[in-house]
């Protein structure tokens, strides 16, 4: 057999069981296909995501339910103004030995987990909620002087509320920063909301079964770091990220006018993840420009952070983003 089929035979057997995990979480979820997307890429690159969305939407569900169809452990935090870092990371306890001396023993808290639920996240304290970033980053937790490793794969999924402003606290652009995907959640249909009704208020619960587990997860994850990203490509996704860097070599008029300041390397690690997810789902082992921009959406606008000029008239991140990827794009290809 030929490399170029068995990498044919790895794409495909990777598609499948990616649409394995997406049909359990659709027994529940009713529609969000991008959304739902959107999450399975963060599992499969090792990515955090942050959920944007009204209450209820089904985000929390979302999540929940993909738990339930992976074989890892999973821990909920609801966050909360009077929410401590200890009540995430875990604290020091005085316990007894067996020799009844008491000494100080280390008592995780739920972030020792894989999967994390972070409830409304953007409800708890700036100190709070920057008791997340390394271990979103270095899925690690250094407390009292000693550095504990988390299981792996290990994955934040938080959500937040827009459009509640009273006691929340916006997440610091570095926080932000370290989530790989920000998909915002939108309103089912009329058909989509039909179905809701019928699952949800008779006496059958629909619960998806697990179909994947841990060690498979990570050899997925392997296999998507090995897609081909061709040079050409490669540059494309640079063109795009540096194109958001007002006054810049790349910038564009709408940089200039609107954007404060532009996405940092992490935006270019995930469109380039992200791209090599859409294309290995779609049969091959090589990106495509498409694939990029299938994904520049949700890896770009929690990076962008507007001027005041912007603010003042109601521009949003996606408006700025469409019209640069709409420039970048016509200098590729032209």
């Amino acid at each position: 057999m030929s490399i170029a089929t068995t990498m044919e035979d790895r794409a495909a057997e990777f598609a499948q069981r990616y649409d394995a995990v997406r049909q359990q979480v659709a027994r529940v979820i009713v529609g969000h296909e991008e959304i739902v997307h959107g999450v399975l890429t963060c599992l499969f690159v090792n990515g955090h995501c942050l959920l944007e969305g009204v209450p209820g939407l089904g985000k929390t569900l979302l999540v929940r339910t993909l738990a339930k169809a992976l074989d890892l452990q999973f821990s909920r935090i609801q966050f909360t103004p009077d929410l401590m870092p200890a009540d995430i990371l875990g604290t020091n306890m005085v316990m007894e030995t067996s020799t009844g001396r008491r000494a100080f023993e280390f008592q995780r808290g739920p972030i020792f987990t894989q999967i994390c639920l972070a409830d409304e996240v953007n409800r708890a304290t700036p100190k709070t909620q920057s008791a997340m970033l390394e271990t979103m980053q270095e899925g690690c937790v250094t407390a009292f002087g000693r550095r504990y490793e988390l299981a792996q794969p290990f994955l934040v999924m938080a959500t937040q509320n827009p459009i509640e402003q009273e006691g929340t606290y916006p997440l610091p652009e570095a926080q932000l920063d370290r989530f790989f995907f920000k998909l915002l959640v939108g309103y089912s249909d009329r058909r989509q909301l039909a179905t809701v009704l019928e699952r949800t208020t008779r006496s059958e619960t629909i619960e998806p079964a697990k179909v994947m587990d841990g060690p498979e997860i990570r050899r997925w994850q392997a296999l998507v770091r090995e897609a081909i990203l061709a040079p050409h490509v490669q540059d494309y996704i640079v063109r795009l990220v540096l194109s958001t860097h007002p006054e810049g070599e790349f910038a564009l008029p709408a940089t200039n006018q609107y954007v404060r300041w532009g996405a940092s390397p992490r935006a270019a690690q995930a469109l380039a993840l992200a791209a090599k997810v859409r294309a290995l789902l779609d049969g091959r082992y090589n990106v495509s420009f498409e694939d990029v921009r299938r994904v520049w959406l949700p890896a770009l606008r929690h990076r962008l952070v507007l001027n005041f000029e912007a603010q003042a008239e109601g521009i949003q991140p996606d408006k700025v983003l469409l019209e640069l990827l709409e420039k970048v794009t016509e200098k590729a290809e032209g």
